[in-house]
């Protein structure tokens, strides 16, 4: 394996890694990566105050009565004021679409469980459940099996 760091204040900060096959540490390299760009994280709105969020204390964004909410580890909402679309294009890669309207923390997933209608859930750590389409299902299982 090679490495090599390159610093040019004039060009514009790139980062290459040629593997030959993906894994969890190209996984973690581009959450690093990208996590690095993140450092801001998001801004939710709660009960008149303003908080940043960093995408490692989010537990799920979903959309509740037409507002796009973030959903932390202690079950609490924030309400967010960029439109789900562009979160997805922003936030690391361990977050996942797991229905039209919800984009899932990864880690944050506690288990896929059976629900009584046929469909299956999504339950979190913090105790919330959100349901997984049969179309994001298939992808979740098919990116599990590669593991």
């Amino acid at each position: 394996m090679k490495y090599k760091l390159i610093i040019d204040k004039n060009a514009e900060e790139e980062v290459v890694v040629r593997v030959h096959a993906p894994s969890p540490l190209t996984a973690q390299i581009e959450a690093l990566v990208l996590g690095g760009r993140e450092e801001s994280g998001l801004v939710g709105y709660a009960d008149g105050e303003m908080r940043r969020l960093s995408p490692g204390e989010i537990e799920c964004i979903t959309v509740i009565d037409r507002r796009v909410v973030a959903i932390d580890l202690e079950n609490k909402r924030y309400r967010l004021q960029e439109r789900l679309r562009e979160l997805e294009e922003r936030l690391p890669p361990n977050f996942i679409r797991i229905n039209k309207s919800t984009l899932a923390n990864e880690d944050r997933i506690q288990r896929f469980e059976a629900a009584f209608s046929g469909g299956v859930d999504a339950v979190f750590r913090c105790g919330y459940r959100e349901y997984v389409s049969r179309r994001c299902f298939a992808q979740i299982r098919r990116r599990y099996e590669g593991i």
